[in-house]
């Protein structure tokens, strides 16, 4: 069964991502709906298949359609997310899922009631491959029992190229509600738990006073009952970097670690996507760029058999708990306090 797909709010690029992770998977591209004409311009000409209508309802609507993807603005997301459940569609939204605790409250409770799937696609893990090979090492026991964990998910700004949403504080969330849930979800993956504690969290705005809504900085310590965790996110990728930011992860087990060097290799290796592995035989650089993405045809599958094989509901809504927390606690006594 073919699994027709359509989009509601395209404001971040991740959009271009989601829709090519399920139409890698073999799903179709059929509709989508965005209020802003230069961006809808920039999409319909990457995706001529789909049609751009101009009421959401057309899309909530139509029964033909089993999937809803969204990369609205992060504070708009959540409604989007639940008006779709409430039709009867299953989501994949962009990282944040939501931007406070009461929709995260509202979607788990709207999930519940129409048993339909709520997914994050967090693409720094799920659409890297380095990270998906270090998955598949660590379950073969490349490294032993997982202890620790070290992200850093530093980011180039390039303000020419930011709407006027993202440094404002309400709509995009926050610089850990938005930026780490990355880490976060990382964080339990390769822990492998379910949920976490948020032992310590910081943002600040070290760099861009004249952007008193941004936050260019944060970090948060974390730790399950085996593992303990840090994360680091930043918006000061410098401009000589060849791209937009030098991500890396670095998982410390019992026989060895696994650093990923996700987007360049600063010592010069080319490409993307470096994966080293220290254990007892040694050290090796593991080229992961072949890597197969097997999340798209996992989240298909889940649509088609109501599994939860892509990601488990629980750490898809966990991860995000832990990033609004971490958002919450870092802001205590700052001028964002909500």
């Amino acid at each position: 069964m073919t699994i027709k797909f359509a989009a509601i709010g395209i404001n971040h690029a991740h959009i271009y991502g989601q829709v090519e992770c399920l139409k890698r998977a073999g799903a179709e591209f059929v509709a989508f709906s965005a209020v802003e004409d230069d961006l809808a311009k920039t999409f319909a000409e990457r995706f001529p298949e789909a049609r751009r209508v101009s009421d959401r309802r057309q899309i909530l609507e139509d029964e033909a359609i089993g999937v809803i993807v969204t990369a609205a603005i992060p504070g708009d997301r959540a409604e989007i997310c639940l008006a779709a459940m409430r039709h009867g569609k299953d989501v994949l939204t962009d990282k944040p899922g939501m931007t406070t605790f009461a929709q995260l409250e509202e979607i788990q409770r709207v999930q519940k009631d129409t048993g339909r799937i709520f997914s994050v696609l967090y693409s720094e893990h799920f659409e890297v491959p380095a990270a998906v090979e270090a998955g598949n090492l660590i379950a073969k026991g490349a490294i032993g029992q997982v202890v620790n964990t070290v992200g850093l998910g530093p980011h180039s700004l390039r303000l020419n190229n930011r709407p006027d949403w993202f440094f404002t504080r309400n709509r995009y969330g926050g610089i850990l509600c938005d930026i780490a849930s990355h880490q976060f979800e990382q964080f339990l993956f390769f822990s492998d738990a379910m949920d976490g504690e948020v032992v310590s969290a910081s943002v600040a705005n070290r760099g861009h006073k004249d952007r008193p809504g941004l936050q260019d900085v944060g970090d948060a310590h974390m730790r399950t009952a085996s593992t303990s965790g840090y994360i680091r996110v930043d918006w000061f990728t410098p401009e000589g970097l060849p791209t937009w930011g030098d991500g890396r992860l670095t998982i410390l087990g019992t026989e060895g670690y696994i650093e990923l060097r996700k987007y360049v290799d600063i010592a010069g290796r080319p490409g993307e996507n470096h994966l080293f592995l220290v254990d007892r035989k040694g050290v090796q650089h593991i080229d992961c760029s072949g890597v197969d993405l097997p999340f798209g045809r996992q989240f298909l599958d889940d649509v088609r058999n109501r599994t939860e094989t892509a990601m488990p509901q629980e750490r898809c809504y966990n991860a995000m708990k832990m990033a609004l927390t971490a958002q919450a606690m870092a802001e205590q006594g700052t001028e964002w306090q909500q």
